[in-house]
């Protein structure tokens, strides 16, 4: 999915320091269009019931206060990611650019991988389907099928996805994930579904002893300018604490 010449995400990109107030959220890109930001891991990506801090408010405040903008200030919400998931996202600054973002979202043009590290030494790999639905009692993704006393099989929808095995250490494994579609908790549910729990995750598989951090990570992304016909692509290293720092960073 990703053209393999490292060059291409080697883009000299801006970076915009923000202030402790906004928890060092690192924004890698901007223009009058959209951010690109590198989301905190534990941070909302919308407001939710529970009122707390959530990345697409923030930005919000962020913009209002830089520019000083009377009013409100409008930043749509593309893609999320799961509250533990930390890594690339992207916010539209205008209805125009939130519209044709989310068109190449539908239409699969808009990429997206992943890095996890999980608790396994034999890593399948290749073009892994699966049918799955959302529990909404437990808040959980279920594989259709893996639990008969709660197959919800006419809310099931089609999750894909690529595993590729980049390497192992210990009892652990670094794999790289081209998504191919979006759904509710799809890589943590699949994972652990094929017997490769993402480490830390108390939710689907394992909370490794010393891994109390979901280790699952956006880190390239790759999408057409919503206004421009160019192909922006952005990557990000690991993160540097355990269980990344121990694997080599690119």
């Amino acid at each position: 999915m990703f053209a393999e010449n490292r060059l291409l995400f080697k883009t000299k990109i801006r970076r915009f320091t923000i202030s402790e107030r906004f928890r060092n959220i690192e924004v890698i890109f901007e223009d009058n269009h959209l951010l690109v930001v590198n989301k905190p891991a534990n941070m909302l990506s919308q407001g939710d019931r529970t009122g707390d801090e959530d990345i697409q408010s923030l930005m919000k405040i962020w913009l209002k206060e830089k520019y000083q903008k009377p009013g409100n200030v409008f930043l749509g919400l593309v893609q999320r990611l799961d509250r533990p998931t930390g890594g690339l996202m992207v916010l539209a600054r205008t209805s125009k650019s939130a519209s044709r973002l989310s068109e190449q979202i539908r239409a699969r043009s808009f990429k997206k991988e992943y890095l996890a590290i999980v608790v396994s030494r034999q890593v399948r790999t290749g073009i892994v389907s699966h049918d799955i639905f959302k529990n909404k009692e437990k808040r959980k993704a279920v594989i259709s099928g893996t639990d008969p006393r709660t197959d919800e099989s006419g809310d099931k929808k089609k999750a894909v996805m690529k595993v590729t095995h980049l390497e192992t250490r210990g009892e652990l494994s670094l794999v790289k994930i081209d998504l191919y579609t979006g759904r509710y908790h799809q890589i943590r549910a699949q994972l652990a579904s094929m017997g490769m729990p993402v480490a830390g995750d108390r939710k689907y598989g394992t909370l490794r002893k010393g891994s109390k951090q979901l280790a699952l990570f956006c880190h390239r992304m790759a999408f057409e300018h919503p206004t421009r016909k160019e192909t922006l692509r952005f990557q990000i290293p690991m993160p540097k604490e355990y269980p990344w720092d121990q694997f080599a960073t690119e």
